[in-house]
């Protein structure tokens, strides 16, 4: 397993993988950060990074709920506590119209809830596998309330691009506080 670890003033690596926002000034609600790079064996088994165990771990559903991306190349995935947000705000639409017809069948509908075996493993869907091109290796990527899995070097691109268009907009990044304010 390797990690992009952030690093302190010093040099060191500073342990971000298992933070609540609450620690943050935020609203408690478990993060997932930093990134991760595992092996998938041959029976399609990987082993979720250990401060993602730990998010998901305080759950409800002791696993991972997965689906396909509609957006990019790889898996979206989070705990059973997001998708239920997730659904709440699905079932705000009208549920006979469209908008509630597409997200239900995009992401309900293709999502896996995956447990973990005794050594933190999940088992990865050929369906899921396929649609971010993996084979023996998949990134573990933070993304506040939710990670994605990527292949590896697909993510690298994609962060590489991402970093661009942040500094491009860099100006346009402003905190908000708790009143929403700036």
């Amino acid at each position: 397993m390797s990690q992009m670890s952030p690093k302190r003033a010093d040099g060191s690596a500073s342990d971000l993988g298992t933070g609540t926002a609450s620690e943050f000034g935020g609203s408690g609600l478990a993060l997932f950060l930093s990134t991760f790079v595992n092996r998938i064996d041959r029976k399609g088994r990987i082993s979720v990074p250990a401060q993602f165990r730990t998010v998901l771990g305080a759950q409800s559903f002791p696993g991972v709920i997965v689906f396909p991306s509609f957006v990019a190349p790889a898996i979206e995935a989070s705990g059973i506590d997001h998708i239920e947000r997730l659904s709440a705000g699905i079932d705000q639409f009208d549920p006979f119209s469209d908008e509630h017809d597409a997200f239900a069948i995009s992401i309900l509908a293709d999502s896996h809830q995956l447990s973990f075996d005794s050594e933190g493993r999940i088992v990865l869907p050929d369906v899921l596998r396929e649609h971010a091109g993996m084979s023996d290796r998949a990134a573990f990527v933070g993304r506040g309330a939710t990670f994605q899995i990527w292949e590896p070097e697909a993510f690298r691109t994609c962060q590489e691009e991402a970093r661009k268009r942040a500094r491009d907009s860099r100006i346009s990044l402003r905190f908000r506080d708790s009143a929403g304010e700036r």
